[in-house]
């Protein structure tokens, strides 16, 4: 469960850096704010991979 949330968290992260370099704050936000909510789902899930 925290190895996936872990890839899910430091993608949504990676793909949202690059949004802020093209200054594309909106879409930053939304991709972080979506990362974190399936990031919580997975946990009260109590999902294995």
């Amino acid at each position: 469960m925290y190895k996936k949330m872990y890839y899910l968290l430091f993608n949504a992260m990676t793909e949202a850096m690059g949004r802020i370099l093209r200054m594309d704050y909106t879409e930053a936000y939304g991709i972080l704010a979506q990362a974190q909510a399936d990031a919580e789902e997975l946990y009260l899930a109590g999902e294995e991979i």
